[in-house]
């Protein structure tokens, strides 16, 4: 199961970047009120059949990607880890001159105590 949603996520990842690279730039203001067209997709443009194309490639690479998740995310095993055990921590050296010396502070009672 995870592998057909790695499939089929990076298949909608190589396509969501081939419908995105298609669409042309905005040519200025003029093209909000219906300035300029392009000729290969008629003269309203890509705007259409492209951006419902992206909007579904997105939402199918959100939803692989969220799938994903859930499939492969937070599983509690069993199975012995190394990192769970603790042992084998390493501790950073530092020089004896780096070191902070070790100070016990002791209360006297000798402070004045604020009523």
């Amino acid at each position: 199961m995870e592998t057909l949603v790695i499939v089929i996520h990076v298949l909608a990842c190589i396509f969501l970047i081939g419908a995105v690279m298609l669409q042309t730039g905005h040519e200025g203001m003029g093209v909000i009120f219906g300035g300029g067209s392009s000729t290969m997709f008629g003269s309203s443009g890509a705007g259409g059949v492209l951006v419902k194309v992206t909007a579904g490639l997105a939402t199918v690479f959100l939803i692989t990607s969220m799938t994903y998740n859930v499939l492969t995310g937070n599983k509690v095993s069993d199975r012995d880890s190394i990192m769970l055990r603790g042992e084998g921590v390493v501790q950073p050296i530092v020089p004896a001159d780096q070191q902070k010396p070790s100070v016990k502070f002791m209360d006297t009672g000798d402070e004045a105590k604020s009523e």
